[in-house]
């Protein structure tokens, strides 16, 4: 794997980057002067915020381009050429959760999600640590032996199948319990993966609350979308999640093609590119920025880089607060 960064040491891949350097001064008179004791610690704070992207790069076939030096990428922010100060490429573990629908409609489906779900584990890196969220009217993260996470296909497909079929779809709600709980996971790089009909109708967040959510926490999100027994389903909400988020939203003819879907997006993981630039300082602290990646080198041919929408210019903050409080 190759990593080049120009900043201070990335700390949390998806918000900020911070630098706290604690000078201690011993108390008492020095060279014969005297007068108040200097305080026993201070805390210099230094901070540099980054905004990080994975970037998957195909050429005009839709095949995978990889080897690409960071010379071949241009980042762009609402049409302003930024300076690369993050780049990385090579297959790092990554935390995933696995959204998957049991509702009433899904329930022939089940099966085959269970060995969807084990495919991706089994072709993934083998250090990814994965989980489970089962959702109808309700949502639960399922527990892998007392454990929130695991890299046992196994236990990931019989996670799957603890559930039964039933109710409503609260796809939106456990959307929202995925992006929770991957902020607990240790690996800086994470993604979900929405296996369900997109129908929605027993949330109680609302899609733009969840796709906000989905922008900020810089997650990349897959969907599979499958026609349950009753034909529901709502294609444009999987893609608007995989559209915001850098990620594709696949929709198999048969139920034989699943698991092979999920092998592809083991595989789109582990070819992704990771780019990161220092943001311009935001006017509106709110505001939404318009992200595009251009790629070209020589002997390639026509390539597409593939990444997030944009992001609210407020998740690239940092605050100082923690740090100089630990060097108290």
């Amino acid at each position: 794997m190759t990593l080049i960064i120009r900043t201070q040491s990335c700390k949390r891949i998806c918000h900020c980057w911070l630098l706290t350097v604690a000078l201690l001064c011993a108390g008492g008179a020095s060279l014969g002067q005297t007068g108040p004791a200097p305080p026993a610690s201070s805390a210099i704070a230094v901070q540099t915020e980054l905004v990080v992207l994975p970037v998957n790069v195909t050429d005009a076939k839709g095949n995978a381009v990889l080897g690409l030096r960071e010379e071949s990428f241009q980042v762009y922010e609402d049409g302003r050429l930024q300076k690369i100060a993050l780049f990385q490429q090579g297959d790092a573990p990554i935390t995933v959760g696995l959204i998957v629908d049991h509702s009433r409609s899904m329930g022939s489906q089940l099966p085959d999600v269970a060995a969807a779900v084990s495919a991706f584990a089994q072709s993934g890196n083998p250090r990814d640590e994965m989980f489970v969220v089962d959702f109808n009217d309700d949502v639960s993260v399922e527990l892998l032996n007392g454990k929130p996470f695991t890299d046992d296909p196994k236990e990931l497909a019989k996670a799957v199948s603890a559930v039964r079929a039933r109710g409503r779809t609260a796809l939106y709600d456990a959307v929202a319990e995925g992006l929770l709980h991957l902020q607990l996971g240790h690996y800086e790089r994470k993604a979900l993966i929405i296996i369900s009909d997109g129908g929605d109708n027993a949330s109680v967040q609302k899609l733009s609350q969840v796709l906000e959510l989905a922008r900020k926490s810089q997650v990349v999100i897959y969907s599979i979308g499958l026609i349950g027994d009753t034909g529901e389903v709502d294609p444009g909400v999987l893609r608007r999640f995989a559209r915001a988020t850098g990620g594709v939203a696949y929709f198999p003819d048969t139920k034989n093609t699943v698991a092979s879907i999920s092998t592809q997006i083991a595989r789109d993981l582990r070819e992704q590119y990771t780019l990161g630039f220092a943001p311009e300082k935001a006017n509106n602290a709110h505001a939404f920025r318009k992200i595009e990646v251009k790629v070209a080198a020589a002997g390639q041919g026509k390539m597409h880089a593939r990444t997030r929408s944009g992001y609210s210019a407020d998740e690239a903050k940092s605050s100082t607060s923690a740090a100089a409080k630990g060097a108290e």
